[in-house]
């Protein structure tokens, strides 16, 4: 009973350690709207390349991913030491520049992009090149880290997500 007893309080106390931040003000980075000058930001700064978060307002989903994923203090950390984080609204109207210079509503560059549900999650290499989609929510924090190690190791070149996460369950 009593090894009962401090397993449980070591399974409560490791939850209420893990450490949980605003996604808005610690995951996605602010934007300007003009991605071909966030691409030479990443170049700049060293990261592997810029990551979009398509949502929508009143989307469950997105919604799940930012209260139990996005703000995790080490997916935070992890997300932003190898790419520029932004969210993209795809009922927005707010102007935006694409990653060829092209100026157009956030909802027009989200259909470019062939985003039909949201969450969407792009991938894109300093290049301005789309390297990974994954569209919809992640299971889980650990399937949307490894999602990230997969485009920052640059496995992405080799082979598809699901093999990926296949040779890393092993």
């Amino acid at each position: 009973m009593r090894q009962l007893l401090v397993a449980l309080f070591l399974m409560i106390a490791t939850s209420a350690w893990a450490e949980t931040r605003d996604p808005m003000t610690h995951f996605f980075q602010p934007k300007f709207g003009d991605f071909q000058a966030e691409l030479d930001a990443a170049k700049n700064q060293g990261k592997k390349g810029v990551f979009l978060f398509f949502e929508m307002d009143d989307c469950p989903f997105c919604e799940r991913m930012k209260t139990t994923i996005l703000n995790q203090a080490d997916v935070q950390d992890f997300y932003r030491a190898n790419f520029l984080v932004y969210t993209v609204d795809v009922n927005g109207d707010t102007e935006v520049v694409d990653f060829q210079g092209k100026s157009m509503a956030e909802k027009a560059f989200a259909f470019g992009h062939r985003v039909r549900a949201t969450p969407t999650l792009l991938f894109f290499d300093n290049e301005g090149k789309l390297v990974t989609r994954h569209t919809g929510p992640t299971k889980d924090k650990a399937e949307f880290l490894l999602l990230g190690k997969y485009v920052a190791e640059g496995s992405y070149a080799s082979m598809p997500f699901m093999k990926y996460k296949q040779s890393a369950a092993r």
